[in-house]
């Protein structure tokens, strides 16, 4: 069974920039690690990057969140730590500018993949939402997220998070 894992919006602007915060950074070991165990095994890996432009404030988003972050091109957009530098060339990159990516589930659509996990950032948001796009995309895949690979700001939301997640049929692991 060929498995793929999908880091969520690891990147350095929410790990220590414009959206990050305490415990953010202690992901990128156990991220990275997680990456090299999927490759050892000879399954796959994809990103998705939190991708916005100038307009960014002019957005819904923006006008939800003012706060600039993961410019296209900017440091804070980047792949964070041992996390960016395990990132390979032919590895799948979705570029989003909202929580979920579309592009990823499509791309999903035309694989077959009977495990997915998920893991990075912000558990109640983009992990959450690519969760339920890759749900919708592989409707018989056994979708996982394991909970020491993903946080939030707010703890609570986190939780929260993680219930969702169980009550759609995706298993929460390490909780």
């Amino acid at each position: 069974m060929k498995r793929l894992l999908i880091v969520v919006d690891y990147q350095r602007d929410f790990v220590e920039g414009a959206l990050g915060f305490p415990g953010a950074e202690a992901l990128d070991g156990p991220i990275a690690d997680r990456i090299a165990a999927y490759r050892a095994a000879g399954d796959d890996v994809a990103f998705t990057l939190d991708t916005h432009g100038p307009d960014y404030p002019a957005t819904e988003e923006g006008q939800w969140l003012p706060a600039a972050h993961c410019l296209r091109g900017s440091p804070g957009w980047s792949l964070y730590g041992r996390t960016g530098e395990a990132r390979r060339p032919e590895d799948p990159v979705f570029e989003k500018e909202t929580f979920p990516s579309l592009a990823l589930g499509e791309w999903l659509r035309e694989r077959d993949y009977g495990q997915v996990e998920l893991c990075g950032l912000v558990s109640h948001i983009c992990v959450l939402s690519n969760a339920v796009m890759v749900k919708a995309a592989l409707p018989n895949a056994h979708i996982t997220v394991d909970a020491r690979l993903t946080a939030s700001y707010d703890p609570a939301l986190h939780q929260k998070a993680l219930d969702v997640l169980e009550g759609i049929q995706i298993a929460v692991l390490h909780r």
